[in-house]
């Protein structure tokens, strides 16, 4: 099922401590002065404090400091970095508790409360090494939510309420992988836990972590490779061969498709086309887009604005949608069936049952919408702890040439069953199939840029996919080059990445069965279109 390339860099990130007023604060304080202090710590905190209480924590944050030493440093470099902190913390207004004043030099130096700081500021952002504990405060919930979710890193975050309703819907909206309600720090392997954002890629812990070292028994054994000689800065910047139709005479020339972005058929922003050969690759058989990087920017902007409620509808509301969908590709059979003919040169019966295939595994990813939900988890500490999958986001997809139709649909599905959204790169020699599929979409209730396809040269829009901020995952079909670019590019910013090497000229998809139906090999792609979030719960 490919090569997945995860990685969980969790030390060093930046974790919100959120003190909400129903919580118990001394409880709260006493917690957050123990982690935050600590002489080797792997995360750094930021204490977020409701506003109606702020004062009063500021008070017993004087009285609980007044006794406390200071904390060795690693090196004198760590005090450069500590003391510039502090100065910039200053000079931006914020007022600083410790228990004693810090020595002018020496790796040392007393816990730092920061009251008052920006929360764009660096320091906060990235925390420099050392005893300092930023503060930042909020009104509301939803205020919280949106400092929870400043830094870059997504590793954990402690809730402190007793409100339970307030700290599930907090935990919800979080961008992290752990949940701490009343607690902090604390781990079990029974619970699964996915990175966010720059705080990794992979699954760690529970039954859904023991699956990213796994593969369905009977697929065929993954390609070994050795790494190729590559350019990285020139991979991707080729000059295309496009074609823009200029005749009088628009008889003469074959039929031009357009792409599909923000749920409308257009043009690429360059208004070039390029050819689309006939399966002998003598004549040009049509015209198709030849999109680049303004496109898949104008493909992402459409998608980020309707995944979040996308990912939010039920999972029975999401099933009708691929319902429809199927039943919208059922009723377009025939021309679907046409153009996969035409363009791979094969029979109508041999189309037409690719168009079958495609139909029935919408109809299987309809059925899985509300297969995987999480729930809570039996675990040896006292007590709860739940766990449930969330929408990676916006995923870029770059096709395989084998079986273009049913590659498709099946990506597709996997990814829009669990709430992303979706941006497809159709096979640069067979890129009909997908195009016909457009009219399918056109006719569908799917929200207007939940899909989008994108035809063009696959290194370019390779490489505008890989250097895309706001997507979060890319599976890629394609060069051994491709695989090896994307995994030098994808890590900042960090992407989850499936790749699947195909042998030039073989049209091979390492290993991937597309036609293959059995539940393990579905459920493995499944997999790779959810992170996972733990919710851990004390119960005394």
């Amino acid at each position: 099922m490919g090569v997945p390339v995860s990685v969980s860099p969790c030390v060093g990130a930046t974790c919100p401590f959120i003190i909400f007023e129903s919580a118990d604060i001394d409880s709260a304080l006493d917690e957050v002065l123990q982690i935050a202090f600590m002489k080797k710590k792997e995360v750094h905190w930021v204490l977020c404090v409701q506003e109606s209480v702020s004062d009063s924590v500021v008070a017993r944050l004087k009285l609980r400091m007044a006794g406390m030493k200071c904390v060795a440093l690693s090196s004198d470099a760590d005090r450069v970095l500590v003391d510039a902190a502090v100065q910039e913390a200053q000079q931006q207004g914020a007022m600083l508790v410790q228990p004693c004043s810090a020595s002018p030099s020496g790796a040392q130096y007393p816990p730092t409360v920061l009251c008052g700081a920006a929360p764009s500021s660096p320091y906060v952002v990235t925390s420099p090494p050392g005893p300092l504990l930023p503060l930042l405060t909020f009104r509301s919930s939803a205020e919280a939510v949106i400092l929870g979710n400043h830094s870059p890193h997504g590793h954990a975050a402690s809730i402190w309420t007793e409100d339970l309703t307030l700290a599930l819907e907090t935990a919800k909206s979080l961008s992290v992988g752990s949940v701490w309600v009343n607690s902090s720090c604390v781990s079990d392997p029974c619970l699964p836990v996915s990175g966010h954002k720059d705080s990794g890629t992979c699954t760690d812990g529970g039954q859904e972590g023991l699956y990213q070292f796994l593969r369905p028994s009977f697929s065929s054994p993954l390609p070994r490779s050795s790494p190729v000689s590559l350019e990285y800065s020139k991979f991707g910047t080729e000059p295309a061969q496009a074609v823009i139709p200029d005749s009088p005479d628009h008889t003469s020339i074959p039929q031009s498709y357009p792409q599909f972005v923000g749920g409308k058929a257009c043009k690429s922003v360059s208004g070039c086309s390029m050819p689309v050969q006939t399966p002998g690759g003598g004549s040009v058989l049509a015209f198709c887009p030849d999109g680049g990087r303004k496109d898949v920017r104008n493909a992402v902007e459409a998608a980020i604005k309707v995944q979040p409620g996308w990912m939010k509808k039920s999972p029975s509301a999401r099933a009708q949608s691929l319902y429809s969908l199927a039943k919208g590709l059922e009723s377009k059979k025939k021309d679907v069936s046409a153009s996969f003919s035409t363009q791979l040169g094969v029979s109508v019966d041999e189309a037409d049952k690719e168009v079958e295939l495609s139909i029935a595994r919408l109809n299987v990813w309809a059925a899985y919408c509300d297969k995987v939900q999480g729930g809570s988890l039996p675990i040896p500490q006292s007590g709860a702890a739940l766990s449930f999958p969330e929408a990676l986001g916006v995923v870029g997809i770059i096709l395989p040439d084998k079986t273009p139709l049913l590659s498709m649909v099946t990506v597709l599905g996997a990814a829009i069953a669990t709430g992303n959204a979706v941006i497809l790169v159709p096979s640069q020699t067979f890129p009909l199939p997908a195009l016909a599929f457009i009219q399918v979409l056109q006719s569908s209730d799917l929200p207007a840029g939940l899909v989008n396809i994108i035809t063009g040269n696959r290194d370019q829009l390779t490489v505008a996919l890989a250097n895309h901020s706001v997507i979060k995952a890319i599976w890629y079909w394609g060069r051994a080059e491709g695989c090896q670019y994307l995994q030098y590019t994808c890590t900042s910013p960090l992407k989850t990445l499936r790749l699947f090497c195909q042998k030039d000229g073989e049209g091979s998809d390492a290993g991937m069965d597309w036609a293959q139906s059995h539940p393990s090999l579905l459920e493995d792609l499944w997999r790779n279109t959810v992170q996972w979030k733990s919710v851990w719960i004390p119960t005394a």
